[in-house]
């Protein structure tokens, strides 16, 4: 197969002109014989910006049990040293109700939470094109399958006009064989 028209027409019944631009894709690898696959992760990741790998770093750290375990480690220690300092020395540096505490927390999700929707729509992105490459190699490896249904049904077609052919000579040969055998 040369053409990718011809692959469209044949394959998918469709002009070329009116494929999408992915069917326009599968239709020219499957006339060039190239194989379509690839590493998508790579491809994706070789484009990253550092601030995009920082927004994935912070998103993975924010996720893990290290952070929620560090997280409330340092809310136990602040609470605590402020009443050990309360109770020592009738101060504390943060006092009850712990404003600077809700401060600092306010001031940690005002930050953490559009990094983290950076990172989900960066893995969102990736997601996509992870789907539209499994259409591709889906789409190239159906119209395979059926390139290779067509030319099994041919050489099917072929090896039934030869068995037919081979049948019409037995039986040529077995008339033959009758008239020599009939007349004595």
């Amino acid at each position: 197969m040369k053409k990718p028209d011809y692959a469209a027409e044949k394959l998918l019944g469709l002009p070329y002109e009116s494929l999408d631009e992915l069917t326009k894709k599968v239709a020219r690898h499957i006339a060039g014989r190239k194989h379509i696959a690839r590493n998508t992760t790579k491809e994706f990741d070789a484009n990253t910006t550092p601030g995009q790998r920082a927004a994935d770093a912070v998103a993975t750290f924010g996720g893990s049990w290290t952070f929620i375990t560090l997280f409330a480690a340092i809310l136990v220690v602040w609470v605590g040293l402020n009443s050990f300092i309360l109770v020592s020395y009738d101060r504390s540096f943060d006092p009850y109700p712990y404003i600077l505490l809700n401060l600092f927390l306010s001031m940690l999700a005002a930050i953490q939470a559009p990094i983290i929707l950076m990172s989900q729509n960066r893995q969102a992105e990736k997601d996509r094109l992870n789907a539209e490459h499994d259409y591709e190699v889906n789409l190239k490896a159906e119209l395979e399958i059926m390139l290779l249904h067509e030319k099994m049904d041919l050489l099917r077609e072929g090896q039934w006009g030869e068995l037919l052919a081979i049948q019409a000579e037995q039986l040529r040969l077995l008339g033959d064989l009758t008239k020599k055998i009939a007349p004595e």
